[in-house]
């Protein structure tokens, strides 16, 4: 059974590795393939060129057990719509094996707008990243999408290619990339937000405005 994260990761944080770790673990995933978007569909254009933002994903996921860099949005064509991101794991997987498309809240309360909304349940699982305090209630269009399809069993993931809605709790990390990028805008240090190998990548590229400006990061004691 396959996790899938998708995201700007415009830059990545410990928020979404923190989200892919516990839910690998809850879900006893084979892998979590982190696909960063090439062209976001519904949002501004991102503060990092699409390889810069790769880059910096493989950075982050460079020795972790089950973490996978998945390129395929980046070489495609037009907007990085799921739908055909699903669709290219599927002729590249077969039509059995399970995936989980892991969503935050956000993100799912707004399943119904995307791209072929309806058939992305005949691709995959969606796999909800669900914080202390968030409710699970869904707006009735959202609640007509998924149907009856809600589980709180594993099993029927694993049982199924796709079909199955699950929320799964999720330590709470209140950090978002908008915040990073400003901090990282107006010179300041955000270590302990994003990974080291990630700051370093982003000081020496010069990504995000005032990075210069920064101290390097720590390497250690000798």
């Amino acid at each position: 059974m396959i996790g899938l994260l998708g995201g700007t990761f415009d830059p990545i944080h410990y928020g979404h590795l923190r989200i892919a770790l516990e839910i690998r673990e809850a879900l006893d995933l084979d892998e979590v393939r982190f696909l960063p978007c090439g062209i976001p569909p519904h949002r501004s254009v991102p503060g990092a060129d699409a390889e810069a933002r790769a880059g910096l994903v493989e950075r982050a996921t460079a020795g972790v057990p089950g973490f996978v860099l998945d390129r395929r949005e980046l070489t495609r064509s037009g907007p990085s719509y799921t739908y055909d991101t699903l669709r290219s794991l599927r002729r590249d997987f077969g039509p059995e094996l399970p995936f989980c498309l892991i969503l935050g809240a956000d993100a799912f309360a707004g399943l119904p707008a995307w791209h072929h909304a309806a058939d992305l349940l005949g691709l995959t699982h969606i796999v909800v990243a669900h914080r202390p305090g968030e409710s699970t209630e869904m707006a009735p269009p959202l609640a007509a999408l998924v149907g009856g399809r809600v589980t709180a069993r594993a099993g029927d993931l694993r049982a199924a290619p796709g079909g199955c809605v699950m929320w799964v709790d999720v330590t709470q990390l209140d950090i978002s990339a908008t915040a990073v990028r400003e901090q990282l805008r107006r010179g300041r240090d955000p270590r302990f937000l994003i990974p080291d190998a990630v700051l370093e990548a982003i000081r020496t590229q010069g990504l995000y405005g005032r990075t210069s400006a920064m101290p390097p990061t720590d390497r250690g004691v000798t």
